[in-house]
């Protein structure tokens, strides 16, 4: 048996396989022989570190809420006012481009969602971590006097949230939007909604 740090490394390089043969097979295509493949090992080691492709997926989609929740939070924790907390959570909520494998996986996620209760609970949560983020600075810009909101809070945190997974699909997909583009115009919807960076 692999001691624990080990154990660990191997566990996180099999999500990094996943990762990669999701991207290149697809989520709703992929099986453990991709992911075991992508990893250089047998079926057999894959199994020793985890009992199905199932759980394998759930560690790497818990992996990707925790880049877009607390990792993005405590990237905004650090910030010292309401626009630059705003500022990074923007920055910090979208892929880096159409090779951001994590990111793709959160959203391949999003489109199967009713097919498994767990990761319908875990998009779920994503989405509330999402809101709660804007809705919290938001509201701590309100409070200082730095933003003016020219509507309800929640529904300008829900706006921010639906612009971020929008624009976040249309980059991982490689299309006509880029990273910029979505920063700018979250940017220009932020301006718009009394919240200016």
């Amino acid at each position: 048996m692999a001691r624990p740090s080990t154990q660990k490394q191997r566990r996180r390089e099999v999500i990094d396989a996943a990762l990669v043969a999701a991207a290149a097979h697809g989520l709703r295509n992929l099986s453990l022989t991709d992911v075991a493949n992508e990893a250089g090992v047998t079926r057999g080691a894959l199994l020793y570190y985890y009992d199905d492709l199932e759980e394998i997926l759930v560690e790497a989609h818990a992996a990707g809420m925790e880049r877009v929740g607390s990792e993005r939070a405590a990237l905004v924790a650090q910030q010292e006012d309401a626009a630059a907390k705003l500022a990074t959570a923007i920055d910090a909520g979208l892929p880096d481009g159409p090779d951001d494998a994590l990111m793709r996986l959160l959203y391949e996620f999003d489109v199967l969602a009713g097919k498994s209760p767990l990761h319908d609970e875990l998009v779920q949560r994503l989405y509330r971590e999402q809101l709660e983020l804007y809705r919290g600075i938001l509201s701590e810009g309100e409070t200082s006097g730095q933003f003016s909101l020219t509507g309800p809070l929640d529904d300008v945190a829900m706006n921010f949230v639906a612009l971020e997974d929008a624009y976040g699909l249309h980059i991982v997909a490689g299309g006509s939007i880029t990273r910029d583009d979505a920063l700018r115009g979250i940017r220009l919807f932020a301006a718009q909604a009394g919240a200016t960076l």
